[in-house]
């Protein structure tokens, strides 16, 4: 019994030790990156199609992007971080870029039709904010 208590708990330090070291190597690698987080604010009778999100409008901005990319992520809201109060987004798409000018070059030409998609998926202004990973 003692051995096998040994065995778990030194399985359950490799484990984790391991998810760390993973959790920091991608901190280090996002380090500097530009993100660009868009935000769509949860309201009643607000509507978001996720799918048509996660198939068709996200990889079409990516592909804009081209090797400036690093990355994107998409994400559902699901409750507020306070018990009893409203969600207070509904999604959020984040891309992660090693130039924000580069972003801006390759977003500009394009930026009619992104708007324009925002019709096939939601009736939601979201709110945009660009920041840098700093850790």
């Amino acid at each position: 019994m003692k051995l096998e208590l040994l065995a778990s708990f030194f399985l359950l330090t490799t484990c984790f030790t391991a998810f760390s070291q993973e959790k920091q190597d991608t901190a280090v690698a996002d380090k500097g990156l530009i993100k660009v987080s868009v935000m769509y604010p949860y309201a009643e009778g607000k509507t978001f199609n996720m799918e048509y999100y996660v198939t068709k409008h996200m990889p079409m901005v990516a592909a804009f992007l081209g090797a400036n990319l690093v990355k994107y992520t998409i994400e559902k809201g699901l409750a507020s971080g306070i018990p009893n109060q409203p969600l207070p987004f509904m999604a959020i798409g984040t891309f992660y870029v090693k130039s924000l000018s580069d972003y801006q070059a390759a977003i500009a030409p394009h930026g009619d039709a992104i708007r324009a998609d925002f019709q096939n998926y939601t009736n939601i202004i979201p709110i945009i904010l660009v920041s840098e990973v700093v850790n």
